[in-house]
């Protein structure tokens, strides 16, 4: 039988807490993908940038005091172009 031996890498609070922050943004961004042909391709490439931009920087941004506060402000910014929370809000369902 294998034996499965454990990573030996200690995972931090703040890492796990960025990969949620990271797993928001590609929502973000897939969300953006499937939208594609209602924005200009450079609205496309302005948002992409910035997304990669954050994402770039989360690990940084999760140690933050702030952090809930900064990244909460900087998703809902995401939303007003990508929409994610109604396609994700089941009170937003028919």
């Amino acid at each position: 039988m294998p034996r499965f031996v454990p990573d030996s890498r200690p995972i931090s609070a703040q890492h796990a807490i960025a990969e949620f922050y990271r797993e928001e943004f590609l929502k973000h961004h897939r969300c953006l993908q499937r939208q594609r042909a209602y924005y200009s391709e450079s609205a496309i490439t302005d948002v992409e940038a910035a997304l990669t931009k954050v994402m770039g920087q989360l690990e940084h941004l999760s140690t933050r005091d702030n952090a809930p506060q900064l990244v909460s402000s900087l998703l809902k910014k995401f939303d007003v172009v990508t929409g994610l929370s109604a396609w994700s809000d089941p009170k937003q369902s028919h």
